[in-house]
């Protein structure tokens, strides 16, 4: 049996789930969400928590089981705080500004970048360095943030370019010099 799959998960007040075959719909306050779910594993409600439980012990079925269960727990998460990924801009000139639903990112190429965000996910943007990404869904937030790190992932010398908040940069020591 799955450590993680095992365990059950509280459904907090003001959250309504519904189980509806193989999908599993999580409405809160925040947002609704849907999940599918594998044919081989079942979701029960019982006593105001939900039980992932396996239908047999196929390698796949146990692969399974936990990932199931922690997707719904970020689902519940999601639809009563959120998600937030937070990213910063490190170099000269590096800025960021919100134009409607877009992102507009100077990374010191001879143009600006611009990156519509996906429905789902707001953004904020605080001193021009500072980015801000939150929405329900756990997975499209870290996904949104990767997209706007690879535009220009921080170098190794002088760690400029987009990193997340709690990110720790390994630096490279520059040139020895000449040698005598």
């Amino acid at each position: 049996m799955s450590r993680i799959g095992k365990l059950p998960i509280e459904i907090p007040k003001g959250v309504e789930v519904k189980v509806n075959g193989n999908l599993v719909n999580i409405k809160g306050p925040l947002g609704q969400i849907t999940q599918k779910i594998p044919e081989n594993i079942e979701v029960k409600i019982e006593d105001n928590k939900i039980k992932v439980e396996r239908k047999n012990d196929l390698k796949q079925t146990k692969a399974s089981h936990g990932l199931v269960r922690s997707l719904l727990k970020n689902h519940i998460i999601g639809v009563t705080q959120g998600w937030t990924k937070r990213l910063l801009l490190v170099g000269v000139g590096y800025r960021a500004n919100l134009k409607g639903n877009t992102l507009v990112l100077s990374l010191g190429y001879s143009h600006d970048v611009n990156y519509d965000l996906p429905e789902g996910i707001k953004a904020k943007v605080d001193q021009q360095t500072k980015i801000e990404l939150t929405g329900i869904d756990k997975q499209k937030v870290g996904q949104v943030a990767a997209v706007i790190r690879s535009f220009r992932p921080p170098e190794p010398y002088k760690g400029k370019g987009i990193r997340y908040e709690d990110e720790e940069i390994i630096r490279k020591a520059g040139k020895a010099g000449k040698g005598k």
